[in-house]
């Protein structure tokens, strides 16, 4: 069941969505997270966090973090799109960092589960070398070598393919 919607419409169809969802946000019936956003209460902010930019999936710090393997917890939610970007939505930080779109659009290791793309974790760890070169993981071990290798191509980076051996041997 999707709990976010945004809203189209063109002329007098819109201006009358367009005040039917401000009576119902009025009301208390669903939330109005950004313009143009509307959610009902309960909603899954991982859903949010890849509506709000797209292109967009979710990883870095997230992904490691709950893969084990970095340990320094952070109630941010982090994606990679076309732009960084932080906001803070009902207390919430949503933080994305750029990346080329050649890699943006390859969706090898990107999980879509219902409405959100979620990276695997070796695609999260590569997207975080990619971005930050001497960032520091704590366990990296837990990745499956193989399939940080195979996913190493999509960045045609060689300073990228030296940290990898650097870090996992």
């Amino acid at each position: 069941m999707q709990r976010i919607a945004l809203a189209y419409g063109q002329g007098l169809e819109r201006d009358t969505l367009k005040n039917r969802m401000i009576g119902y946000v009025r009301k208390g019936e669903i939330l109005n997270p950004r313009k143009g956003i509307y959610a009902k209460p309960g909603y899954d902010e991982k859903e949010l966090a890849c509506l709000l930019y797209t292109p967009s999936y979710i990883s870095l710090e997230y992904v490691l973090q709950r893969a084990g393997v970095v340990f320094q917890y952070s109630d941010e939610i982090t994606s990679v799109g076309n732009l960084s970007r932080a906001l803070a939505i009902d207390g919430k930080v949503y933080r994305y960092r750029k990346i080329k779109g050649e890699i943006l659009i390859d969706t090898s290791g990107v999980i879509r589960e219902g409405n959100v793309n979620i990276a695997s974790p070796e695609r999260a760890f590569l997207d975080m070398l990619y971005l930050s070169g001497n960032y520091c993981f704590d366990n990296p071990f837990v990745l499956d070598k193989e399939k940080v290798l195979s996913l190493l191509p999509i960045y045609t980076s060689k300073t990228l393919e030296q940290r990898v051996s650097k870090i996992l041997g």
